[in-house]
Order: structure tokens, then sequence, then C-alpha cells
């Protein structure tokens, strides 16, 4: 599947180029990519408001336009576009009503996906007091007002508190089922590690690889920063290259996971004691800086 676009002076520039990806259900996918790769052609692709230049794309064996209007899909835009002079309550009345809620459980569904999101003090307040935070809350609550078998979040996290990505999670978790497929399109790799089956990696429009999210291998070489609270001099000889700094954190190359047991277990028998073992990146980060060939900074 491709997508080209042309611009007012006949430039064509390709947004998309080659896609090849099957989500299947019961799956979480996340994709990851850098500013303008790719990600929210495919998710204009994906609800139907853009029609591939070549190629298909289908949801259940149906063009995503006609599944969208027969069955519906819950989105959730990265920034939502809402007359700022609705109420949150209003606003999730009328957003019922578009995503079909039948009239005699609109009240109802507007009341449970306001206390889903904890946003009842609100309930009252014009869009356009709300904080952004608490915006966003409005965007998620509307994403839940109708049962889909296709949930698309992009960027579901920006603006969210500590607090409130963590609810996301658990949204999240609450939302699979054997029969719905969940997209994920967010620059936050490690919610997308903690969330998704698999990550699509895009990058200059074409997806790069895609990493399953079951657990770094064994094989994988990874640098890790330990945290040591006595016996730095045991860890560095265990581990050739490695720096101890001057506030006690050991900074080991990279290593596969056999290696990095084997030396700590050495060191700790020899007295090394040792609070935390942290890697420097995820196996998810990895890919990526792999992928679109950035480094970490």
């Amino acid at each position: 599947m491709s997508k080209t676009y042309r611009s007012l002076l006949g430039r064509e520039v390709r947004a998309v180029e080659d896609v090849t990806l099957d989500v299947a259900p019961g799956e979480v996918l996340g994709i990851a990519g850098p500013n303008g790769a790719g990600k929210s052609t495919i998710i204009s692709l994906l609800l139907g408001f853009l029609r591939p230049t070549s190629g298909t794309l289908s949801i259940d064996g149906m063009e995503p336009r006609a599944f969208v209007e027969k069955f519906g899909v819950a989105y959730v835009p990265e920034l939502m576009a809402l007359p700022t002079h609705w109420t949150t309550e209003g606003a999730l009345r009328r957003l019922a009503v578009l995503a079909g809620v039948p009239g005699e459980r609109l009240t109802a569904e507007v009341n449970r996906v306001i206390e889903a999101l904890a946003i009842g003090e609100h309930r009252k307040k014009r869009l356009k007091t709300l904080s952004k935070g608490n915006f966003q809350r409005v965007g998620l609550a509307q994403a839940l007002l109708m049962e889909t078998r296709v949930v698309i979040f992009d960027e579901p996290t920006h603006g969210l508190d500590p607090v409130w990505t963590l609810k996301f999670r658990e949204i999240v978790a609450s939302l699979k089922r054997a029969d719905r497929a969940i997209i994920i399109a967010s620059h936050n790799l490690d919610e997308l590690e903690r969330l998704t089956d698999r990550v699509a990696i895009i990058d200059r429009g074409r997806i790069q690889r895609v990493v399953t999210m079951s657990g770094a291998s064994v094989t994988a070489l990874m640098a890790y920063r330990v945290r040591v609270v006595a016996g730095g001099d045991a860890l560095v000889a265990r581990f050739p290259g490695s720096v101890l700094g001057a506030n006690g954190d050991l900074e080991i190359p990279p290593v596969d996971v056999p290696t990095l047991n084997a030396g700590l277990a050495a060191a700790i028998g020899t007295g090394a004691l040792i609070s935390a073992v942290i890697p420097r990146e995820s196996a998810l980060e990895q890919a990526f800086h792999a992928s679109v060939g950035a480094g970490p900074q």
C-alpha cells in the first residue's frame, strides 16, 4: 500500500510507500516513528479519510470507509477539535449521538464514560476552560462510548499527567478482547513497550521493522547501568570496558544476558552489593534507533 500527495506545483511526495502490515483480532499494535515518518497518513488511511494511491487496505475484508460507516471505529486523535463553547457533558452527548448510541442508552453511556475518566467535576464546564490533560481525558471518554471492533489512539497520553498515564494503561488493558484490534501511534516508546504486542517502526514512509514485545532475546547485546553500593572494583574486573562513576553507578558496555548474569553473580559472590540493574535502552529503543539512524543523546 502506498499514498502519494501532489503539491500545488505538481511535485509528488510519497508519504507512505510499500507498507505491508496485518493486525490480528485481539492484538495491540504500536506504530512508532519520527515526525513526518507517515504515522498520521497511515491512521487517515485506516479511518477511510484517505484512499491508497496504490495497493489495497481493508478492515475485515471491507474498505475502511465502508467498515467505519457500518460498524464504527473508536478514535482518539492527537488533538481534539471541538467547539470550545460546548460543555464536557454536552460534547459527550453530541459525540454519543454521532457514534450511534441509542437514545434510550445515551445518558447512561455518557455517565459511564464520565465516571471512567473521572471528569465528573468538569461535567458542566466549557471545553475552553479545561486544562490540556482534562481535555485529553474528554477525548479518551468519547472513544469509550460505543463497543467497537477497532480502536485507534493517536498520541493518547499527550498532555496527561503521570497518574492518568498509568490510568491509560488500565484503559487499554480493559479494552483488550479476542475480537478487537487496538492500534496506538505514539512517540512514547516506553508506553508502547508496556502496552503493545508488536510495534511497527516507520521512517520515511516505509516500515523499517516490526518488533515483537514478548521479551528481549537472551542473546541480544544491551548496555546497562548498575547501581553499586559496595564492591565496584570487583564489578569492573568482571566487565571489560566498564566505567565506575563517582556516584557509584557502573556503566557496562553491551553484553548478552548470560554474560551479564554471570558477571554480576561472580562479583556478588566476592562481596559486591548492587541495588539496581537498569538497561541503558530497552529492546524497543534499540530497534528504533537502529531503524531511524538516531542513537541516544
